[in-house]
C-alpha cells in the first residue's frame, strides 16, 4: 500500500516532552576532538576542579545550551 493511501486520522497526536522528561539518561552524544582558544584563567579555573575538568566544562555548555533553547 503506498503511504497516500495510509489513514492516519485515529493516529495519536504526538505530544511534546515535558519539562520533567530526562533526556539522555541512556543516550551518549558523540564526542568531536576540537581544538579551542581560552583565556589563561578561565583554563585555570577548570582545571583545578580536577581530573574531568573537561567533562565538566562540557556539562557547563550544556546547561547554557539548554537554559538558551527553554528561553526561546
Amino acid at each position: 500500500m503506498p503511504d497516500s493511501q495510509i489513514d492516519f486520522s485515529d493516529a495519536p497526536e504526538k505530544m511534546p516532552l515535558s519539562a520533567e522528561a530526562e533526556i539522555g539518561r541512556f543516550y551518549r552524544p558523540i564526542k568531536h576532538l576540537v581544538s579551542i582558544r581560552l583565556d589563561a584563567d578561565v583554563l585555570a579555573w577548570f582545571r583545578a576542579r580536577g581530573k574531568k575538568y573537561q567533562t565538566y566544562m562540557n556539562e557547563v555548555l550544556r546547561r547554557e545550551m539548554q537554559t538558551q533553547h527553554r528561553g526561546r
